[in-house]
């Protein structure tokens, strides 16, 4: 179609049809309106059973991830009022900076002030448990070992939005 619309001359036609294209691409992945989910987690495992037990739950609940922990604030900042997550969960150990350091930037921030974070990590150290609750975490939990436990995590994920699970 491209090369018949190059060949009559439609360059205009082709023009609107490529920016009405990118429009739809950009608008099919920018961040939904609806409430939704951050997640900042760079294990592709972890990201996989937390978001299928959560959606297992809530076919509609929207998750965003962000793979690096440098990421999440310039993301945060580029987000407006009206389109920021009902909830954010962050693994303490993410790449770049961690889910500690990202609680430190959002507890000086008011506009992030009445989203719920949840931590999560591998460790059950009550230090790092005890600093994120410090710094404004709504809860520190350990990750789960199991597909049992993604699903009760999802649960309580569930309810910390006011949700029914």
């Amino acid at each position: 179609a491209v090369a018949l619309l190059k060949e009559r001359g439609d360059e205009q036609v082709l023009t609107d049809i490529l920016v009405n294209a990118v429009q739809v691409y950009e608008d099919k992945n920018k961040t939904p309106s609806k409430e939704y989910i951050l997640l900042a987690e760079d294990d592709i495992d972890d990201v996989e059973f937390l978001t299928s037990s959560l959606q297992k739950l809530d076919q509609d609940l929207k998750v965003h991830v962000i793979s690096c922990g440098d990421k999440a604030i310039p993301y945060f900042d580029s987000l407006p009022d009206d389109h920021l997550p009902s909830l954010i969960i962050m693994d303490y150990n993410l790449p770049a900076m961690n889910g500690y350091q990202i609680l430190t930037i959002l507890a000086g921030k008011e506009r992030y002030s009445s989203i719920p974070k949840l931590i999560w990590s591998t460790s059950n150290s009550s230090f790092f448990e005890k600093e994120c609750m410090i710094k404004g975490a709504t809860a520190y939990f350990v990750k789960p070992a199991d597909l049992s436990g993604y699903e009760y995590l999802a649960r309580k994920i569930i309810e910390f939005m006011g949700r029914r699970a």
